[in-house]
C-alpha cells in the first residue's frame, strides 16, 4: 500500500509539474505575442525608412536608428530578412514552453523575457510557485534514481563486494552514464542541430545543466536554420531530467 501510494503521489507530482508548465507556456503566449507582433511591425517599419532615405540622414538621425535598432534587439526582434521572417514568434508554443522550463529552473538565459506589464507580473507569480514545485519534482526524480542505485548495490553486495566498493562503484555508474546521456550525446544532437562545434556543444549543456545560463549561446534562435517542431520543447525536457540528474548526484 506504502509503495501504491509513493508512485501515486509521484505521477500526480509529475503530471502537476508538466500541466504547471503547459498552463504557463500557454499564459505567455497570450500576454507576448500580440504586443511582439508590434514590435517586429515598427522594427519592419523603421528598416524600410532607413533604407529610403540613408543616402541623406544627418548624424543624430543615424544615431537615433542605431539606438532604436539597438532596442530592438534587446526585445529580441531582429530585422534582417524579407517580411515572413517577421511572422516566426518568438512566442509560439515551443519557445513559450523553453521559456516557462527556463524561469522554474532558475537559468534565465536573458536572451527571452516578458516585456509586457501583464508578462512581467505573471512571471513574478509563475516563478514564485513554480520555483519551490521544481525543487520538490527534482527533488522526488532524484530519489526515484537513488532507488535504482540502492537495487543496483543491493545487487553488487549479494556477489561478495565489499559496501565502500560498492559505493564507489553505483556513484561512478551514475556519473558516467550521466555524463554520456546528458552531457555527451545532447553535444552531438546541437552540433548538427545548431552547427556548433562539438566542444561548444558540451559548453552549452554543461552552462545550461549547471543553471549559470550565460545566454551566449541558446537554442534555436539562428534564422537562417530550420528547427523541427518542437525542439524547444524536447531541449525544455532535456533540461529538466537532467537538472534531476545533478539532483541524484548530490543525493548520492
Amino acid at each position: 500500500k506504502a509503495m501504491c501510494s509513493g508512485k501515486l503521489q509521484t505521477s500526480l507530482l509529475v503530471a502537476s509539474y508538466f500541466v504547471y508548465l503547459l498552463v504557463g507556456a500557454a499564459v505567455f503566449q497570450a500576454l507576448e505575442r500580440t504586443a511582439e507582433k508590434q514590435e517586429k511591425m515598427a522594427a519592419a517599419q523603421m528598416k524600410e525608412a532607413f533604407l529610403q532615405s540613408f543616402t541623406h540622414l544627418t548624424v543624430a538621425e543615424m544615431e537615433q536608428f542605431v539606438k532604436n535598432l539597438t532596442e530592438a534587439i534587446q526585445k529580441g526582434v531582429y530585422p534582417i530578412g524579407n517580411e515572413s521572417q517577421f511572422e516566426e514568434s518568438n512566442w509560439d508554443f515551443s519557445n513559450s514552453f523553453f521559456f516557462a522550463g527556463t524561469v522554474v529552473s532558475t537559468i534565465g538565459y536573458g536572451t527571452l523575457h516578458p516585456k509586457t506589464a501583464g508578462g512581467q507580473i505573471f512571471c513574478v507569480f509563475f516563478a514564485l510557485f513554480g520555483i519551490p514545485l521544481n525543487i520538490v519534482f527534482l527533488h522526488h526524480v532524484g530519489k526515484m534514481l537513488s532507488l535504482l542505485c540502492k537495487k543496483l548495490g543491493k545487487f553488487l553486495y549479494e556477489k561478495g563486494m565489499r559496501k565502500k566498493k560498492i559505493k564507489f562503484l553505483t556513484l561512478l555508474f551514475f556519473l558516467v552514464t550521466g555524463i554520456l546521456v546528458f552531457l555527451c550525446l545532447p553535444s552531438v544532437f546541437f552540433q548538427k542541430t545548431e552547427g556548433w562545434s562539438y566542444s561548444e556543444g558540451i559548453y552549452f549543456a554543461f552552462i545550461t545543466l549547471s543553471t549559470i545560463g550565460f545566454g551566449d549561446y541558446v537554442v534555436g534562435k539562428k534564422a537562417d536554420r530550420n528547427y523541427f517542431s518542437y525542439y524547444r520543447v524536447l531541449v525544455a525536457i532535456w533540461i529538466l531530467f537532467g537538472l534531476a540528474w545533478i539532483a541524484l548526484l548530490f543525493n548520492l
